[in-house]
């Protein structure tokens, strides 16, 4: 090989390498908007929030947005604009007849983020209804979360792990963030299928109002600091939610939100901490489990009401003082929750809200076998308790 051809290679794999050095921002924000549904409007106005931001030299903001009305799905670079009435931002790629219902659209979406706005962390959220580990008794119901008028499906909790795993193996390490502009999908069981492919978890244990997370204020925030850390990018989500809908916020007082940020590294000590107390739990006799019951229907619960708070039923069983029932083992759930949870930004009438829900029902149902294959379950074997408690 001539010197000349060396040297030439050399500077264009220099050149190519500068290149994409230069062009790895600190992060880039995936927005799964399936708007394929009666929240539509609701995303092109969350759209023109963020376009009021806009990317910058430092952050990507890149959303697959689907609409009820065009069968046609976009994939946007968020750009800034001085136009507040119509979104601006350029259409990189149009999808026709897209399922935002299909969990493997969701991975391609963040493969293809990652190939073409590389950057050292990353933040991925799911936008739509969601209705926790499970799908509503409601008709129409909603289902999991992501759920797709046009196709009828959605992407189950199950789907979510899967799809949060493959976004690892896409970035090579653990996803930055991982949040569900959606409803009721901050749970054990949600967590449980991403633990290990997710280092922090926001979202809100209750139902979100429809203009879902305030996009202004907290892209205004971390635009202005774009080095920060994704545990600081978390609680600045949490605040900023919370702060939002007060009386001086972007939309306005709006009672009965809830919203938390866990730290996935401290899941396992969770984890422990309820699987121990399922063990104890599953001992009691007829008597001691029907005043635990009890406990569970006074426990703080959300629009589902099976699905309760985790740190309020710790502290009304203690209170309950059942001899039969370990003191240790509930205090340990609740030191566990506190390591968990990084900060919990709660509205009123949810002031006890510990940032954590677990399913707890006290009737027959029929996910019992579905939720035995969890990965929360097998972990904790907490599927013994749901089993007893619902006879």
């Amino acid at each position: 090989m001539s010197l000349f051809r060396t040297t030439l290679i050399a500077i264009l794999f220099f050149s190519v390498t500068s290149w994409s050095q230069v062009q790895k921002k600190e992060w880039t924000f995936l927005i799964f908007l399936n708007g394929h549904n009666n929240l539509s409007e609701f995303g092109e106005m969350n759209i023109k929030e963020m376009e009021k931001i806009g990317s910058s030299n430092d952050l990507n903001i890149i959303v697959d947005w689907g609409t009820a009305d065009s069968n046609i799905t976009k994939r946007l670079y968020i750009d800034k604009s001085n136009t507040p009435d119509k979104v601006i931002s350029k259409s990189l790629q149009e999808m026709k007849n897209y399922d935002m219902g299909d969990y493997k659209n969701l991975q391609s979406f963040v493969r293809w983020g990652v190939q073409n706005y590389p950057a050292q962390h990353y933040f991925i959220a799911v936008w739509n209804h969601g209705s926790g580990w499970r799908k509503t008794v409601t008709t129409p119901p909603v289902r999991d979360i992501s759920f797709d008028d046009n196709s009828g499906n959605r992407i189950t909790t199950e789907q979510l792990g899967l799809a949060m795993a493959d976004a690892k193996a896409a970035i090579g390490h653990n996803v930055d963030i991982y949040g569900s502009d959606a409803c009721l999908m901050q749970m054990v069981e949600v967590a449980g299928e991403m633990k290990d492919s997710v280092d922090y978890f926001v979202g809100s244990q209750e139902t979100i109002p429809a203009e879902g997370w305030p996009y202004q204020p907290f892209l205004a925030k971390w635009s202005a600091s774009p080095t920060m850390t994704p545990r600081e990018v978390a609680i600045l989500l949490s605040k900023e939610y919370a702060a939002g809908y007060l009386s001086t916020g972007v939309y306005g007082d709006k009672q009965g939100t809830t919203f938390s940020a866990w730290d996935m590294t401290k899941l396992s000590g969770a984890y422990t901490a309820i699987g121990n107390l399922a063990t104890n739990l599953n001992t009691l006799k007829t008597a001691d489990l029907a005043q635990v019951k009890k406990v569970v229907k006074n426990s703080l619960a959300f629009s589902h009401i099976d699905y309760v708070d985790l740190g309020d039923f710790a502290k009304k069983l203690k209170e309950l003082n059942l001899t039969s029932v370990r003191i240790d083992l509930l205090s340990d759930v609740q030191s566990k929750i506190n390591d968990l949870v990084l900060t919990t930004d709660n509205g009123v009438g949810y002031e006890a809200a510990s940032g954590v829900s677990i399913w707890l029902p006290t009737s027959p149902n029929s996910y019992q076998s579905r939720y035995n294959k969890l990965q929360s379950s097998q972990a904790t074997g907490w599927n013994n308790i749901t089993k007893k408690l619902a006879k």
